[in-house]
């Protein structure tokens, strides 16, 4: 299983039925964490790479504050998006310095071809001898598009022991994980049409040693 570790400033992981105030999931759930590594080696066909496994493990506990911005509806088709009625103000939570873990494992991945697998994808993509082989465009954001990356790579050894020096307790490391009677609710899927074909799996956040997962436990991608 792959573990690649990812800083992001300010980030919001806004919760699906959210409405007058956006907020916030504590981590990335895992289809926002599949669409950050499909954006990460440059893959543009969302089900390239369905199967695969993918999770993350959240490092601390992120400052949450709430701004007042403008919110993008659909009120009136007629008009363009921010626009008049399909624009309101509104209230979002953001996490400031967030830092993160995500655990991926393409063992179940059903790929469209005999092409790499996206662990494979990404191991390329952050091997400092064979990064040039990756094919990508625009910059690279988590959740929103304006939340931009500032710090992403291989979670290496060293990289880990220096992480459980800045996070020393059991309690700053947090996993989501899979479980018949969780009690989180997060999407693996997401309908960007309407909300009929979005699929969610229920898990809880648990403390975790910075090790790989059990593979079971980590969320399937599929729909």
């Amino acid at each position: 299983m792959l573990g690649v570790y990812v800083h992001v400033p300010v980030a919001c992981f806004r919760k699906g039925m959210a409405r007058e105030l956006f907020e916030t999931h504590p981590l990335p759930p895992p289809s926002t964490c599949y669409g950050f590594l499909l954006s990460l080696v440059g893959e543009t066909q969302r089900e390239r790479h369905r199967g695969c496994r993918v999770t993350a493990t959240i490092l601390g506990r992120p400052a949450v504050s709430t701004v007042l911005r403008t919110l993008w509806r659909v009120k009136n088709k007629n008009m363009p998006q921010g626009v008049g009625s399909n624009a309101t103000p509104g209230h979002q939570q953001l996490l400031t310095h967030v830092n993160l873990i995500f655990w991926l494992d393409s063992t179940d991945e059903r790929e469209a071809d005999d092409g790499p697998s996206l662990e494979q994808r990404v191991a390329i993509a952050l091997d400092p001898v064979r990064r040039g082989e990756t094919n990508r465009f625009g910059g690279l954001s988590l959740g929103e598009s304006t939340h931009m990356v500032d710090e992403v790579s291989l979670l290496t050894e060293s990289l880990r022991q220096r992480l459980l020096l800045c996070f020393p307790d059991a309690e700053q490391r947090r996993v989501f994980l899979t479980a018949e009677e969780g009690r989180v609710d997060l999407p693996v899927w997401v309908d960007h049409v309407g909300s009929r074909g979005t699929r969610s799996v229920t898990g809880n956040l648990k403390q975790h040693a910075l090790e790989p997962p059990d593979r079971a436990a980590v969320p399937q991608i599929d729909d």
